[in-house]
């Protein structure tokens, strides 16, 4: 296994680099000036935009050229009230390149194999029906397992907003899903697919990861994103509370209408232990801190650009979503690494980051490998339609990638 793993390593960070054209020179050749005016535009808000406001932050460096960067808000189109480019906002799944950052951390001081298994670890926390599940598999999206509360009832939006400042433990949320207690089937969900045989996005898999590092390190998560992450690279203005909170102020509001269709802001939330807030700047710092080697060493920090692969050598299939890995000349096949996705760009580069969803946020971060080309958003929503976001995020990446 451990093998097959490092070649698959060796053989898909190959394949990546052809795909990002990979040299730092190719991607700095094509970084143009920043486009003031097509940035402004992009994060105004239209109709049919379904969002209440946006923030955003981009950098761009040309050849030979001082990088400069744009910040840019659009007010909160409910109250009226302006928002500043440095407002606070939930990050979602944003804090799984984190999680994900912490264990390799902890698999470079020979604290975790990646290629060792949950069970191992963990035994007698998943059930007997799923099959070894590694490490590896939690944080590359191939484990199978099933999504947090899955099989539980949809609830309506009254019920979603009533409900949004219960706080759930990793230990909760594994056991309400994989062993649920008052449903018809207290059984549970099983699993999606034989691990390592497809990809699927899956953010149970990262409770379990969160739990073990909990496990590992005698730790609670928040402690360790903060002094391995956070205080090194002076994120001050991110926090993990690991409680039902407020997002410090100034903040941008994110709404969900009632059964009314009345706006209700819901920025105090719950969540679990990997909820976090932050800014646009903050989230700079971040993919920065990840790309430029202060975080990781070298062969961890190839993780995060390697793609799982089949035995065949090529990229594992991506179990249709409808969300994700659907779009660029790889369609259909496997598109996130550890903690990330890429995004194929029009010059022929790739841009790597993550995307994030709370109740009333959207947000996303991206860059190209050598830094010169980042662009950090996120958006209050103002509808619980799917689609809100997507036509700000796709602005921001025309006016900041060049598409």
């Amino acid at each position: 296994m451990r093998r097959s793993s490092a070649l698959s390593l060796a053989v898909v960070t190959a394949a990546t680099a052809a795909i990002c054209g990979a040299a730092p020179s190719q991607a700095a050749s094509s970084a143009a000036g920043l486009d003031r005016t097509a940035l402004d535009e992009a994060i105004t808000v239209r109709p049919g935009d379904d969002v209440a406001g946006a923030v955003a932050q981009v950098y761009r460096q040309a050849p030979k050229s001082p990088g400069r960067t744009w910040r840019g808000a659009s007010g909160d189109l409910v109250t009226g009230r302006k928002t500043g480019a440095g407002a606070h906002f939930r990050i979602g799944s944003i804090a799984k390149p984190m999680e994900a950052v912490v264990l390799l951390q902890l698999s470079a001081e020979g604290r975790v194999d990646l290629d060792e298994t949950v069970q191992h670890y963990m035994p007698g926390l998943l059930p007997e029906k799923f099959e070894p599940i590694t490490v590896r598999q939690l944080l590359n999206h191939t484990s199978g397992l099933p999504d947090d509360f899955e099989g539980a009832p949809t609830p309506s939006p009254d019920q979603v907003i009533d409900s949004r400042l219960d706080y759930y433990t990793f230990d909760q949320v594994i056991q309400q899903t994989l062993r649920p207690k008052g449903r018809q089937d207290e059984s549970g969900p099983g699993p999606h697919f034989s691990p390592g045989t497809q990809q699927q996005y899956n953010s149970f898999g990262y409770r379990v990861a969160g739990k073990l590092i909990e496990e590992l390190t005698g730790h609670p998560l928040q402690h360790e994103i903060t002094t391995r992450i956070l205080a090194p690279l002076k994120m001050k203005d991110t926090s993990a509370p690991g409680r039902t909170s407020r997002v410090p102020r100034p903040y941008l509001p994110g709404y969900l209408p009632n059964g009314k269709g009345e706006p209700v802001d819901v920025n105090e939330q719950g969540g679990n232990p990997s909820s976090m807030t932050s800014t646009t700047a903050d989230l700079d710092r971040f993919i920065s801190g990840l790309f430029d080697g202060r975080l990781l060493r070298p062969a961890q920090a190839a993780e995060l650009r390697t793609v799982p692969l089949g035995a065949d050598g090529k990229p594992l299939p991506y179990r249709p979503d409808g969300a994700n890995c659907a779009t660029g000349p790889d369609k259909g096949t496997a598109c996130f690494s550890i903690g990330l996705m890429y995004f194929p760009l029009s010059d022929g580069s790739v841009a790597w980051g993550k995307t994030g969803t709370d109740l009333g946020y959207k947000s996303g971060v991206f860059a190209t490998r050598d830094l010169s080309r980042r662009v950090v958003y996120a958006v209050g929503t103002a509808s619980v339609e799917n689609r809100t976001a997507s036509a700000i995020a796709g602005r921001l990446a025309q006016a900041a990638f060049g598409g």
